[in-house]
């Protein structure tokens, strides 16, 4: 058995969230949560421990978003205020992980699946947390448990 991981893609209205498949291989996307007020954030927090607990996850990983010149900014210092929160809340580890490119990435995905332009916005947050998740265990695969 190995352990699930969740990947988050922090964005200013909503979250992005995708879990690790139960052999550790893969990442699907979840669900996209939204908040009405970008800086309320206790039921957005409520929701994902209520997803690591239902998903029995034992690692976060949050996408960083960092400026193509490898800077970071204002989004970057939100993303480790959020990153406190989520450690705080759900009590697991929560690393940053890159994730330039990755809302780009999930809009050609979509695009090129088919997927017309008024379902792309309700599926690309998640998308993205997926590719983040994704890029996070293609580095660092998922131990095996005993």
């Amino acid at each position: 058995m190995k352990e699930r991981w969740m990947g988050l893609d922090y964005g200013t209205k909503t979250v992005g969230v995708a879990v690790s498949d139960s052999l550790g291989i893969t990442a699907q996307g979840v669900e996209t949560i939204t908040r009405k007020s970008g800086k309320k954030l206790r039921q957005t927090l409520a929701r994902i421990q209520a997803l690591a607990e239902e998903y029995h996850v034992e690692k976060i990983v949050l996408g960083l978003p960092k400026n193509m010149n490898n800077t970071l900014g204002e989004r970057a210092e939100d993303t480790m205020e959020f990153q406190a929160m989520v450690t705080q809340r759900t009590g697991l580890p929560v690393v940053l992980w890159d994730e330039r490119l990755t809302t780009m990435e999930s809009e050609r995905i979509l695009m090129s699946g088919g997927v017309r332009r008024e379902h792309r916005k309700e599926r690309i947050d998640w998308m993205a947390a997926a590719l983040i998740l994704q890029s996070y265990m293609d580095a660092h695969p998922v131990p095996d448990k005993e």
